[in-house]
């Protein structure tokens, strides 16, 4: 039996993954120890955040599965930053956990060419230096032309609970071994990684007159295009409460029962989102930290207690939560735990998220040093789309750090490492302006329609908003408003303002301009549209500075390096900058430049290395042409844009 592509895990990368590809008509297997865990959200059940929201939106743009479900079983919703710019406005959900799971098993078997196959993957066999076989324990063989590792927290997984340690990727599920020695096999350096989740909490338990509530937003905008046409569920909220120092004495005194610091977890755990007790450690000046109580369902009785994870044991547990408020009674109907996992060392795969070693073989999500589940959907997406492409043997998808975040993950990843979980936030991204939610689809849509990973009407919906944008911004600017028709506390010049100018003054809002536009267009569009439109005019000035900066960005990021470069002949270069470009062989400039540890006197050298091999195969060009020979120019070679002049290559 043989696939065009075989997915490893079926977590939020290996979903994305084995529905990416076979929507490009591969032929998929996806290997799963639990075929019924599809998706499963073994933390926090909630989807989106700062940057996270980004990724959601490009997954959805991409034609991918995550904000459609998300949308269909949202329980509680809001968008953070709302007083902030609209580059870092996220839109984050609460789901029900039980239905999001449920929700992803029917979108696998629904999807045509994917074929679930239930077992461990334990091996894989490569000859010449290509991917040819998954070898599963049972000592099966599944052949395939390229495989999709998204092992998540399983590859030789322990759990810490306290003093115990107990092999296992999540509560009650066995970790994947075998598949960690398999990869250093292949040559691939694995590192250690720490996660951890809170205890779950009987909801009956909780006194929640002793908290805040915070009730979902009416107003919060779906994630996808394409709602499933199920009702929306009913919302439900989330309570806010604070530890204080009697919790933190708690923590305190059981330092030394924390595997964390008695040495037990080695793997290097997520800084921005650490464990309670590692927040009482090294934010010892602040006397109190939040914790929101999320409801894990509509029906479930259990919460999950945001801002708690930790690896205490349970008796430590039991006490430092019966010392917040709102909790002194709760019941503990599941401990929190860290889990240390394998991971592969990122800059092994490139912009595609294929390995460098080994033809054929993708991986993504944690198995990449990464942490969250829209990182993972979004890594998960790219890989399999990746992985459909080589297999019928077509060129790599890349997108750059200029395309959407997740260009910007792909490329942090490959070029730089990881020395923790790597999380998604806006601040990664140099041009956020550009990358908004709001116009994820106008960026990634088209490309996904001509990769085939964007079903035909789908394609159809996304232009037709643009049309629809376009043709209100059209109206905005030719049509004028009389000073007399305008509110009375809106300075204007005597000949009144075009709507566009009306909607570009602060505070002004679009439902205002309505009954001002003959044609009806702007009330066509959708709120979402509307918010889009509202965004273009507001901050047209800064979106085109911008533009252009991208422009500089791409002229130099696509500078292509000679791929047999010898970098031991730069005598500019240091030993520390050649042995780093030697073993990443980075394929532009740009990608270089944002290797660790690479100058910019590096980049430089790099450049004038680059001037230089343009003007000698130029040189041969011009003296081929004289002889009739017809040389080339590596000034034209495929990445390099066509008349890319020195100034346009340094200002990167």
């Amino acid at each position: 039996m043989g696939f065009d592509v075989v997915v490893v895990g079926g977590g939020h990368a290996g979903v994305e993954a084995a529905l990416a590809a076979a929507r490009m008509g591969a032929g998929v297997a996806l290997v799963t120890q639990d075929a019924a865990s599809l998706g499963r959200m073994s933390c926090n059940p909630a989807i989106g955040g700062i940057g996270k929201g980004h990724l959601v939106k490009e997954v959805d743009a991409l034609g991918g599965e995550m904000g459609r479900a998300a949308d269909a079983v949202t329980i509680h919703a809001r968008v953070l930053n709302t007083q902030k710019g609209p580059a870092v406005r996220a839109t984050r959900v609460q789901c029900d956990r039980y239905l999001y799971n449920d929700r992803m098993v029917r979108a696998v078997r629904r999807a045509d060419g994917i074929t679930p196959i239930q077992g461990e993957a334990r091996g894989l066999v490569v000859r010449e230096g290509a991917i040819r076989a998954v070898v599963l324990a049972d000592g099966r063989e599944i052949d395939t032309r390229t495989v999709v590792l998204t092992c998540g927290t399983f590859l030789d997984a322990v759990l810490h609970f306290g003093d115990d340690m107990v092999p296992g990727g999540r509560f009650r599920e066995a970790p994947s071994l075998g598949l960690s020695d398999a990869l250093r096999g292949l040559g691939l350096p694995l590192g250690r990684l720490k996660t951890g989740t809170p205890p779950r909490l009987l909801a009956s338990s909780l006194d929640l007159s002793a908290t805040t509530p915070q009730e979902s937003d009416p107003t919060s905008p779906p994630f996808s295009l394409w709602p499933d046409g199920t009702p929306p569920l009913p919302h439900r909220a989330c309570y806010i409460t604070w530890t204080g120092p009697a919790c933190h004495a708690v923590i305190r005194a059981n330092l030394h029962r924390a595997p964390l610091f008695s040495g037990r977890i080695q793997g290097r755990g997520p800084r921005y989102c650490p464990s309670i007790e590692d927040k009482v450690v090294r934010f010892a000046h602040h006397d109190q930290h939040q914790v929101f109580l999320e409801p894990e369902g509509l029906e479930s009785p259990e919460v999950y207690p945001n801002g708690l994870s930790t690896s205490l044991p349970l008796d430590v547990q039991e006490a430092f939560i019966r010392a917040i408020p709102g909790l002194r009674d709760a019941v503990i109907t599941q401990p929190g735990y860290a889990v240390e996992y394998d991971f592969v060392d990122p800059r092994e795969v490139d912009g595609s998220l294929g390995c460098h070693r080994v033809a054929g073989l993708y991986l993504a999500g944690q198995v990449l040093g990464t942490t969250g589940y829209e990182e993972a959907a979004a890594l998960g997406l790219l890989a399999g789309a990746n992985a459909a492409l080589a297999a019928r043997g077509d060129r790599p998808f890349v997108l750059s750090r200029a395309d959407g975040y997740l260009g910007v993950m792909a490329d942090d990843l490959s070029t730089r490492g990881v020395t923790e979980p790597y999380r998604m936030f806006t601040s990664r991204a140099e041009f956020r302006l550009s990358l908004r939610e709001d116009n994820a689809h106008d960026r990634l849509s088209p490309l996904a329609s001509r990769l085939g990973l964007l079903e035909p009407a789908r394609a159809r919906d996304t232009e037709a908003r643009a049309d629809r944008i376009n043709a209100a911004d059209a109206i905005l600017s030719r049509t004028r408003v009389r000073p007399a028709d305008l509110p009375a506390d809106t300075p204007t010049p005597p000949d009144g303002l075009t709507l566009r100018e009306w909607l570009r003054r602060p505070g002004t809002d679009p439902s205002a301009l309505l009954p001002h536009d003959p044609t009806g267009a702007l009330a066509a569009l959708a709120d979402d549209e509307r918010t889009a439109l509202t965004i273009r005019v507001r901050y047209e000035g800064y979106i085109a500075r911008e533009r252009a900066e991208v422009e500089r960005f791409r002229a130099f990021d696509s500078l292509p390096l000679p791929a047999g470069l010898d970098y031991g002949t730069l005598p500019a270069l240091s030993l520390e900058v050649r042995e780093r470009l030697t073993r990443a062989r980075p394929t532009t400039l740009g990608a270089a430049s944002r290797l660790e540890g690479v100058t910019p006197a590096a980049v430089s050298a790099l450049l004038l290395r680059v001037k230089a091999g343009s003007r000698e195969r130029q040189g041969a060009g011009a003296a081929g042409d004289a002889a009739g020979s017809g040389g080339g120019s590596f000034g034209n070679s495929p990445g390099m844009p066509s008349g890319t002049s020195s100034d346009a290559s340094t200002d990167g």
